[in-house]
Order: structure tokens, then sequence, then C-alpha cells
């Protein structure tokens, strides 16, 4: 059964744009490479500095290998946590399961208007 990483982020103040502009070049194909589909990001409407996403596994077992894969892997350690650590503020992140199989429908449908 998937598990799903509900992820809040606050980025330093004024820096949510250039922060997203990696997050979406740079990790969101790496996480999908490693099996960990992102789902958002979702931009806070009245906060200009949040954002929020989730990152899906394929199930509890399988979590902490590709979140190990991940933050050990060459992207990350030579790039990325140099260059989007520095703008976030804090973070925060809330672990669900997905007992009702929404978030394979979800990965599995177009978004709405392709």
């Amino acid at each position: 059964m998937p598990v799903i990483e509900m992820r809040t982020y606050w980025t330093v103040p004024g820096m949510r744009e250039e922060f997203l502009k990696v997050f979406v070049e740079r990790s969101i194909p790496i996480h999908r490479e490693l099996g960990m589909p992102i789902i958002g990001p979702f931009l806070g409407v009245e906060d200009p500095d949040t954002f929020f996403f989730m990152r899906v596994f394929p199930s509890a077992a399988e979590r902490e290998e590709l979140k190990r894969r991940f933050y050990e892997g060459e992207p990350w350690k030579s790039e990325l946590e140099q260059r989007l650590m520095p703008l976030l503020a804090r973070w925060e992140v809330m672990l669900v399961d997905d007992t009702p199989g929404l978030t394979r429908q979800l990965l599995a449908e177009p978004a709405a208007g392709c």
C-alpha cells in the first residue's frame, strides 16, 4: 500500500520562486526516476513564502530505502543540498497512508485540460 509524505515548506522570505525553479527542474525529475512521484507543488495563496507537495512511496517498507538513495545520491550531495537548503526557513512532514488508493488514481489520470 502506498504511503504519502505531505510536506509543507516555508522559504526564506522572497525566495519561493527561486526554490521552486530548482525543485521543479531538478529535484522532481530525480524523485520520479527513483520511483517517488511528486504531486504538486501547490502554492500558498495567503503566504507568498509557502508551498505544499506530496511525495509518494510504493510502501512504508520502501520509503526509507528510496529516501536514502535520494539524500545519499550524487545530485543531492553535489548540487541540490547546497542550492535548496539555504532557501528554506523550515518545513513540516506528515506521513499518511493511501488506503483508498486515491494517489494511484491521481497519478494515473491525465491532468484536467491536457
